[in-house]
């Protein structure tokens, strides 16, 4: 969710890379529902596992409670996002967490333009 709010959002300014230390096999239902009503269709989007080459490209990589199975590498900038995992969840209970992340994306967005201006 937080890789296609920060796609949707950041307009291009932004390129998003997402990825899981231990990605299911496909999304959650209810995640793809809760999106479409932001309008962001995830329809046939498959998780992916983290690379090292993924966060070597990256400058700011964004974990959710990943802990020790994280890839840290120096001269990254970390952020460890303590949500609640919508894993199983159903859309009434995945709504709140899709509205907290949107919530830090943006917040987030507007931290790496003005860091960068």
């Amino acid at each position: 969710m937080a890789a296609a709010f920060l796609t949707h959002l950041a307009g291009g300014l932004i390129k998003v890379r997402s990825a899981g230390s231990t990605p299911a096999d496909k999304l959650n239902p209810a995640v793809i529902e809760a999106m479409a009503e932001k309008g962001i269709d995830l329809t046939g989007l498959t998780p992916k596992r983290l690379t090292t080459d993924a966060v070597q490209a990256s400058d700011v990589v964004i974990t959710m409670g990943c802990g020790d199975t994280c890839l840290v590498l120096p001269g990254k900038t970390y952020l460890d996002w303590i949500l609640d995992d919508p894993a199983g969840q159903g859309l009434d209970a995945v709504r709140p967490i899709r509205d907290q992340i949107e919530h830090r994306v943006r917040a987030l967005i507007t931290d790496l333009v003005s860091t960068a201006a």
